[in-house]
């Protein structure tokens, strides 16, 4: 498959911008996902934009190719699961950016000409700092505290009122006078640096976990379960603009900002009205200047119109207000030499190497690693074959050239070649999981023909460092769902020694001293935390043995009744690479014992072409079968099995299409947001109906359920003429 990443717009075919917008939108999701969502950001902010520049450029050029899926139509990712939904009234939307002094003189000659008619039009815009935290938004009635919400994917966020209620910059009750009845104040939340580094050495102290920067740092502690845990991180908040309310706070934006001080709330010191391309950029080198010294992390200067009148007039663009931009700092850059290459093993068994630094000061930070993404990255290459850095390799013991990108990631920018030690050798990529023993390999991509960029180790169920979170997926709501045991309860059970396998967690009430000794060092730690936060010293501690734990007779039950999960759910829950929802029940339905599956998975593995041996099954191809020959083939596996299907005993996958289904044999296609239901619970409610699910409308469709915000399905659907309903009514046809 050609590489089109490079080339021009202009010199796209229209075949060749589909492919391109496609795989756009594929990235750019990933990307969404691992930032909003999984704090966890995998590509720099300036790659982050240039896709998002490119998929405008391409949609601008080829709009009739604007797909439903597209990231001009949506803001962030969907809000993560755990949390409760919170739909916002007024979208929190992203904003347009600004990387050149020329870009900021474009913004303001586009207001200009906007309102161009008002000849006497005094214009006035306001430069403020931009905070590198996470947006939340705050609802206020009748000035008291009653929601707060995380920004998800713009329309829909999570609520975090708990966490929120323990930042000490959020008033419980507004201050002063002059309050709307309702009003949702906006702003970010964020860690000092000197927070930051207390947080690390306290983790580091007790043995902890290691935290890689403030921002996603204060995004992790805002989606702490525990509400204690975030009030220990001592998180702080910017109020710096408003959603939905009953009446506007102030005339201007600056004027609604001193407000909010008014009411309570902290706002940036740095916010200036100005009325010229010049003041506004010398208000951007201002800030530019103050960033190190300020003691939080900021990205850029945002500028927006001042009066509010404007701002309604010159309006929105798709997920953005015309009337904002973000003007983005460049990259602050600095040398030092690498001492070590170390390998990680992920969540998924990925093998990521990481280079180990000479600690060194960039951008107001010290950092002391860097990714280095996979091995072809090291010897210079992308994943596309192509020279990065002139195709220069890294080796242990190189000055090199690193950035925080968009001051989040650090990066290599370059090797110093003519600082290179004689003695200097070529890094030798390991082929077996440092952690366990197993095979690292990498997976060629069937479609493409290519070998996988990222080396993957295969040992799966026995390799500790997938462990805990295989452990998480295990139990987590797509999976066995298993109440009260959620990612904290799972990693600290393991930590302590309670829980090795899947197993292991149908016995823990076998060693329920051990699980309460755990959970009371656990509380005990955290009351720790919160008495250093607030200087108050506890009275009257408990000792273990006085605690009160009958919430483990709720825990010990809600497993007990997991032990005979539905076939799909345990298939997907065991967290075979490739095996999501859709995937699992297409295999649970296929074979339906899990006894069958691994009688086939072995004769599979055992076989020269596996793909001959494998039944022929819609919906599974090379890559799943090859993820099936490599979990049934490592015996390392079968014990882990074996002792978990002696304690746990799946189900039989029976379809029962009554004889009275009116969707028997139908094909059904979902869009939109569904409200009652995720998309795979729907999915697998047709298919236990007898229906055929597709992913897209033709003529052979025959309903279209659509939810709010249905776009380009729904539109094909009118015009080929297939039944369209709404979910309730979809409820309602299935006397559901």
């Amino acid at each position: 498959m050609t590489d089109l990443s490079n080339k021009p717009v202009d010199e796209l075919t229209e075949p060749e911008a589909d492919a391109e917008l496609a795989r756009l939108a594929r990235a750019i999701a990933e990307a969404d996902i691992a930032y909003h969502q999984n704090d966890a950001p995998e590509i720099t902010d300036a790659d982050y934009d240039a896709m998002r520049r490119r998929n405008d450029a391409i949609e601008e050029a080829f709009p009739h190719l604007v797909r439903e899926d597209s990231p001009s139509l949506s803001v962030g990712a969907p809000p993560a699961e755990g949390f409760a939904k919170v739909r916002h009234a007024v979208p929190m939307l992203s904003l347009a950016k600004a990387y050149t002094d020329e870009d900021v003189v474009d913004f303001i000659t586009r207001g200009r000409r906007f309102f161009e008619r008002d000849k006497d039009l005094d214009i006035a815009f306001t430069a403020e700092p931009k905070i590198d935290g996470l947006s939340a938004s705050l609802l206020y009635e009748n000035g008291v505290f009653v929601r707060g919400a995380t920004r998800g994917d713009g329309a829909v966020g999570e609520d975090i009122t708990a966490n929120l209620r323990t930042i000490k910059d959020i008033p419980e009750k507004l201050k002063g006078s002059g309050w709307p009845a309702s009003i949702e104040i906006r702003g970010e939340v964020y860690m000092t640096y000197a927070e930051f580094q207390a947080l690390k050495a306290r983790s580091a102290a007790s043995g902890g976990q290691d935290y890689v920067n403030p921002r996603n740092t204060a995004a992790g502690s805002l989606r702490q379960k525990d509400a204690s845990v975030t009030a220990s991180r001592n998180l702080k908040f910017f109020a710096y603009a408003w959603g939905a309310t009953t009446e506007d706070p102030a005339p201007t934006q600056y004027d609604a900002v001193q407000k909010f001080a008014e009411w309570g709330f902290q706002v940036t010191p740095l916010m200036v009205r100005a009325r010229s391309v010049d003041e506004l950029i010398a208000q951007y080198r201002l800030i530019e200047e103050q960033r190190s010294s300020l003691g939080y992390d900021i990205d850029g200067v945002v500028y927006k119109v001042d009066q509010l009148e404007l701002q309604r007039r010159w309006g929105f663009v798709t997920g953005e207000p015309r009337w904002a931009v973000a003007h983005k700092f460049p990259a602050e850059q600095a040398s030092t030499v690498v001492k070590r290459i170390d390998i990680q093993v992920g969540r998924t068994g990925t093998l990521a190497p990481v280079a180990r630094l000479e600690p060194v000061t960039v951008g107001g930070v010290v950092v002391e690693n860097v990714t280095l993404h996979n091995e072809d990255y090291i010897k210079g290459f992308d994943s596309n074959g192509m020279p990065i850095r002139e195709g220069v390799d890294i080796r242990i013991g190189d000055t090199v050239v690193i950035q925080r990108a968009g001051d989040v990631i650090p990066q290599i920018v370059r090797v110093v070649l003519e600082k290179r030690p004689s003695d200097a050798v070529p890094y030798e990529f390991p082929h077996e999981c440092p952690v366990c023993g197993s095979p690292a390999t990498r997976e060629i991509n069937e479609k493409t023909g290519k070998e996988d960029s990222r080396r993957r180790c295969t040992g799966e169920l026995i390799c500790p460092a997938q462990a805990v979170e295989g452990l998480r997926h295990f139990v987590s709501r797509g999976a066995l769902d298993i109440e009260g045991l959620g990612a904290e309860n799972i990693e600290l059970f393991f930590s302590k020694g309670l829980v090795r396998t899947a197993a292991d967690i149908f016995t823990l009430h076998e060693r329920r001293p051990a699980v309460q000794q755990a959970l009371a060092e656990r509380r005990e730690e955290q009351a720790r935390l919160r008495e250093a936060a607030s200087g108050k010293t506890r009275k009257n501690v408990r000792s273990v043995e006085d605690r009160n734990f009958e919430g483990l007779d709720k825990l010990f039950k809600a497993i007990d009744d997991r032990r005979e999960p539905e076939l799909d759910r345990f298939i997907f829950a065991l967290g075979i690479r490739h095996i999501g929802e859709t995937t699992a029940a297409v295999l649970a339905r296929t074979f339906s014992t899990m006894e069958e599956l691994i009688r086939v998975g072995k004769e599979t593995a055992g076989a020269e072409d596996p793909k001959a041996v494998f039944p022929s099954v819609d919906g599974i191809g090379g890559t799943v079968i090859e993820a099936l020959t490599d979990f049934f083939g490592n015996e390392r596996n079968d014990d882990v099995l074996d002792r978990l299907l002696e304690q746990v005993h799946p189900k039989p996958y029976i379809v029962n299409v009554s004889a009275d289904s009116v969707v028997a044999g139908k094909t059904v296609v979902f869009t939109g947001s569904l409200e009652k239901m995720s998309r795979s619970e729907a999915k697998a409610m047709a298919e236990r109906l007898g229906a055929k699910v597709a992913g897209s409308v033709s003529a052979q469709t025959d309903i279209l359920v659509a939810g709010p915000g249905a776009g380009s399905k729904l539109k094909k659907a009118e015009e080929l003429g297939v039944e369209v309903i709404s979910e309730d009514a979809w409820f309602e046809r299935v006397g559901k």
